[in-house]
């Protein structure tokens, strides 16, 4: 039995979400105050740095955090607020878009090209240190 492939698995779900831009990704938090999310795991970070101002929810989370009756929740996330994820190819972040929008976040997004475009396109990177 062959199973369906990340690639296709990801590519189903593109038609269904909002991708975002890394100019349109600025003007939505100029704009609309929209709140950037990268689930890249931690490790990541660490050697990368990530997007100043942006909050950290692992992927493996993300759920988790953002449901207010999860033993695990951050209670942080408003639903009704714009929410924009990212990880480092937008892979990953397309995939939990879907998951959010099954949710009930009405206004969640990602970024096309993720971490890498954000920063191609001069988001200021922070570095993130082990604690």
């Amino acid at each position: 039995m062959k199973i369906t492939s990340a690639k296709d698995l990801v590519d189903k779900v593109l038609k269904d979400i909002e991708t975002l831009t890394p100019e349109e990704t600025k003007s939505r938090i100029e704009k609309e105050n929209a709140i950037l999310i990268d689930i890249r795991d931690i490790r990541e970070l660490w050697r990368e740095g990530t997007v100043e101002n942006c909050k950290h929810i692992p992927r493996g989370m993300l759920e988790f955090w953002v449901d207010p009756e999860s033993p695990y929740s951050k209670n942080d996330i408003p639903v009704d607020k714009n929410l924009i994820l990212f990880c480092a190819q937008g892979m990953r972040s397309a995939l939990a878009t879907r998951s959010l929008k099954e949710m009930g976040f009405p206004k969640v997004s990602h970024v096309r090209g993720g971490f890498i475009a954000l920063k191609e396109k001069g988001f200021k990177v922070t570095e993130v240190k082990k604690k």
